[in-house]
């Protein structure tokens, strides 16, 4: 396993549509592996739909570990 940092590069999202409106709902983290060529995931939940959209944290979005 490549070594991680503390805080994840990128948030693991499931995405809700209720009407007009989607809610984005954590669902897990992923950190940059050291070498540049993927991602370590860890994932708390997954989504029926099967989709899974991964962001960068918002500045404002503490990030521990999943």
């Amino acid at each position: 396993m490549t070594k991680q940092s503390k805080s994840p590069s990128h948030i693991a999202y499931v995405v809700r549509k209720i009407g007009e409106k989607s809610y984005f709902d954590r669902i897990g983290a992923a950190w940059a592996n050291a070498d540049g060529e993927g991602f370590t995931i860890r994932l708390n939940a997954l989504p029926m739909t099967g989709e899974i959209v991964i962001r960068k944290p918002k500045a404002d979005e503490s990030g521990g570990a999943q």
